[in-house]
């Protein structure tokens, strides 16, 4: 499919089939997410894969509203910035989730895109835990690297 089929084709799906998704494939969408521009060409966004059934149930958990199409994803990418490299990690990690979405787009797999950064974890409690806090704590993600945005990825269970 070429590059403008991509753009009017992708949109967000958050009901997912049980058919997992290929390693291969995975890494293919990570490796073209790398490609994506940067500021000053830091190349401050980095990727984690998530496939385990648990893991992603956990996910779901991240916020009150919003985040629960994780649990019935088969894999999602989690897209993180590296503060230490630039301070436009958020702008970097955005283009970065972007490209993340077309990829799988061009892969004929569906995705949603879910926000953590800044995000409460509860609607209700804007003030209170961040969602952000949670999957760094879930996932262990070291200091200076910052969740952005977690983006479910699955067959679609319907056309």
């Amino acid at each position: 499919m070429d590059f403008l089929e991509v753009i009017e084709k992708r949109h967000s799906v958050r009901k997912y089939s049980d058919r997992p998704v290929e390693r291969e494939v995975l890494d293919a969408i990570v490796r073209v997410a790398e490609t994506a521009p940067s500021s000053r060409n830091s190349h401050s966004s980095a990727f984690m894969i998530i496939e385990d059934r648990d893991t992603l149930d956990a996910l779901s958990q991240m916020r009150d509203y919003g985040s629960a199409l994780l649990s019935g994803a088969q894999a999602a990418v989690v897209v993180l910035g590296d503060e230490t490299k630039t301070d436009l990690w958020v702008d970097n990690c955005a283009i970065s989730a972007t490209f993340v979405q077309l990829a799988v787009t061009a892969m004929d797999l569906c995705s949603c895109w879910v926000h953590c950064n800044g995000r409460p974890r509860l609607k209700n409690e804007p003030e209170g835990a961040k969602a952000e806090d949670y999957v760094r704590d879930l996932l262990g993600i070291k200091d200076g690297l910052r969740p952005y945005c977690v983006v479910a990825i699955g067959y679609p269970a319907e056309e």
